[in-house]
């Protein structure tokens, strides 16, 4: 029995046939999975890819994807109506509530707002409001005005390093202010993006993946990376991080330096000439030419999802969004194609198959990633909710 599209108050009736095809059975896909894995597996112990063994490899509450399957759930609930779901999202969602304590990473906004800013957002209990209040005010306190961003890690070996993946967590924080009246929370997030545009971003407009400071006098140290395949390579969810981080901020800041730095992302984005034709890319834009790898070079869904999500949302924005769209909807339906969208029962109940987490550690190739369904969900979200709007003001 095909699963009913219900995001939004949006079925079937407003979605055309050619629309409806790869959507339902994406939805039938999503609906069968994530039953299943939220039966199989125990909150606490979410399940964030796959072992080189065929095993699960499970993320408890400090680890930075832990948010993303009972956000997946949350999405999985709007995205179906089934009730079930929003039972098992509410389960996985409060095991969490230890990470409200956690001061030593950014990825909060991750690991709460991904899970129980969704609980809230969709449910509107205050019940999920004070595990929301700790994190953001421990996200913030890890910002430093001399620098004028948010430190990203404790290790050791770096002094003050701040990564692209950041730009992500300021979401968090822009929620935060407006619910809790903290205005000092907009002001950090606003200057943390502001110093990564001034330093993280190349002339081509591709993005570092760290910047070292020093913290004594917030001048730049080094700019390196940890995940892309050398220093100076555009590493492909990095670049995603980055649309999706500036998008995001004009939304909630109207001011045109981020709408700008997201035009000029997606440009370097969709133009790229190593985008493969079926618009998910390899793990780095640059691995070709660094390692004369070819076609051999594992693509990496999580980024095409996080692409698709951002570009739908650029698309609301701006006057000529049709491109946005338009492209955006090409990932979602390579996504939901046989080539990434799993079959129900199989690929240990996630949804999309083939991506990459760190290609340089050997961890994670070529594998599901909690993080690739989640965007994967928003996204498809936001498409029917877009394509709903048009058909509405079509009448």
């Amino acid at each position: 029995m095909a699963t009913a599209i219900v995001y939004g108050g949006y079925a079937h009736g407003q979605i055309d046939k050619t629309q409806q095809k790869w959507l339902t059975h994406a939805t039938d896909v999503i609906s069968s999975q994530l039953k299943q894995a939220s039966n199989t597996y125990q909150p606490g112990k979410n399940p964030r890819s796959t072992n080189p063994d065929g095993s699960v490899r499970l993320a408890n509450y400090k680890d930075w994807t832990t948010g993303f399957f009972p956000g997946s759930l949350w999405y999985g609930y709007e995205l179906t109506g089934d009730q079930n779901l929003a039972n098992q999202a509410k389960r996985f969602t409060l095991a969490l509530d230890s990470a409200r304590y956690l001061k030593n990473t950014h990825d909060v906004g991750f690991m709460l707002y991904c899970s129980y800013g969704n609980a809230f957002r969709i449910t509107g209990d205050k019940a999920y409001l004070p595990a929301l209040a700790d994190g953001a005010n421990n996200l913030y306190n890890r910002f430093d005005a001399k620098v004028g961003a948010i430190r990203s890690w404790d290790f050791s070996w770096w002094h003050y390093p701040v990564i692209i993946d950041n730009m992500m967590n300021l979401e968090y924080l822009y929620w935060a202010a407006k619910e809790f009246k903290k205005p000092a929370y907009t002001n950090a997030a606003n200057a943390h993006a502001l110093t990564t545009i001034k330093n993280h971003f190349r002339k081509d407009y591709s993005s570092y993946h760290v910047v070292d400071y020093d913290p004594k006098t917030g001048k730049v140290l080094a700019k390196r990376t940890h995940q892309g395949v050398t220093n100076e390579s555009a590493w492909a969810r990095g670049q995603a991080w980055a649309l999706y981080g500036y998008a995001m901020c004009y939304e909630n800041t109207k001011k045109n330096t981020f709408l700008t730095q997201a035009e000029q992302v997606a440009k370097f984005i969709m133009n790229h000439p190593r985008m493969p034709k079926d618009k998910v890319p390899v793990w780095d834009f640059d691995v070709h030419n660094a390692l004369d790898v070819e076609e051999k070079a594992p693509r990496d869904a999580s980024a095409a999802a996080v692409i698709a999500s951002a570009l739908l949302n650029l698309s609301t924005q701006v006057k000529d969004g049709q491109k946005y769209f338009n492209y955006a909807e090409d990932i979602l339906k390579s996504l939901s194609s046989e080539e990434y969208l799993a079959k129900a029962g199989e690929n240990n109940f996630f949804i999309l198959k083939h991506s990459v987490g760190a290609f340089l550690y050997n961890s994670e190739i070529d594998t599901p990633l909690d993080y690739a369904d989640y965007y994967y969900l928003e996204a498809l979200k936001r498409y029917i909710t877009i394509v709903g709007q048009q058909k509405q003001a079509m009448k």
